[in-house]
């Protein structure tokens, strides 16, 4: 999925804007734009912050100056036909300058704090983003509920083991939804659905879910440093790493690392070796809050 920020300010001559994708813009400030259907038609508009409109493929307006930033999700057609998937008619998805959508506005605000941040999360995110973003978009021109097919059971137990391998044998690397759906020979709007039927979770949280758990086991090990646990386990960052540990298991590396040592300590006698470990994290901890 594309993300970009748009920003337009003045033009010299009015021109004819004509979107070359499907594309969801949410406005990031107060701003304006003279537009029309029609070049004698065109109007001052206002926005306000947090806005949004979707602008279908191929659609033209008029466009003048103006004082705008917007963010700009491009939907590609793989992710709308996989998402029209069970419709008794087709869905046509037409412009609107402006959408009252509780569903999408959640999702584009989510892909903007990710840009914000510097897109930690990877392209698994905005894979399985984009495939929601489709499904609500059709949703939202449909005017009813999906009536997709029943997928019964989920994914089978082959499969599964198949995608569990997968991710545990690559937790260092960026997976995209895209792998993952081919490693069982599904399409991704069709694996992401049968992934949740199966285990109750998308595939983004069972793969973040998957590297804390190797993360967990290196912490426990005495030469690992957090920085070197975080590269190891695929995380772009250490402050990424130690925001999403904190999410999964309620406490940071650090302090994971070190209740694992004192309890360990406390059920054998202390070696030196393991006291020599224990010691050097109390003394990284108290630096590390002095710091503070």
């Amino acid at each position: 999925m594309k993300v970009v920020v748009d920003l337009h300010g003045s033009v010299k001559e009015p021109y004819m804007r004509v979107q070359d994708e499907h594309v969801l813009a949410m406005m990031l400030r107060h701003g304006a734009i003279e537009v029309g259907a029609r070049r004698s038609s065109m109007q001052r508009v206002t926005f306000q912050a947090g806005e949004i409109g979707f602008f279908p493929r191929h659609s033209e307006r008029w466009v003048g100056s103006g004082n705008q930033e917007r963010l700009l999700l491009g939907i590609s057609d793989a992710a709308l036909a996989a998402a029209r998937e069970g419709k008794r008619a087709t869905v046509e998805l037409g412009h609107r300058c402006r959408m009252a959508d509780a569903r999408l506005a959640a999702l584009i605000k989510a892909v903007n704090a990710e840009r914000i941040s510097g897109f930690p999360s990877g392209r698994l995110f905005l894979d399985s983003i984009e495939q929601a973003v489709a499904a609500a978009l059709v949703d939202a021109f449909a005017g009813q509920n999906r009536s997709v097919r029943q997928l019964r059971g989920g994914l089978g137990p082959a499969r599964l083991r198949t995608i569990t391998e997968l991710v545990h044998g690559r937790v260092e690397e960026e997976l995209s939804l895209l792998q993952m759906a081919h490693a069982v020979n599904l399409s991704p709007a069709h694996f992401s659905r049968m992934f949740r039927k199966s285990t109750g979770e998308t595939p983004h949280q069972f793969v973040l879910r998957s590297k804390i758990e190797r993360a967990k086991e290196m912490l426990c090990t005495p030469e690992a440093r957090v920085l070197d646990v975080a590269v190891a386990c695929g995380f772009k960052t250490q402050q990424h790493f130690a925001r999403v540990f904190r999410r999964l298991c309620g406490t940071s590396p650090r302090e994971f690392r070190l209740e694992w040592w004192s309890r360990d300590l406390s059920e054998a006698a202390p070696s030196q070796s393991s006291t020599a470990v224990l010691k050097q994290l109390l003394l990284e901890e108290t630096t590390r809050q002095s710091a503070a």
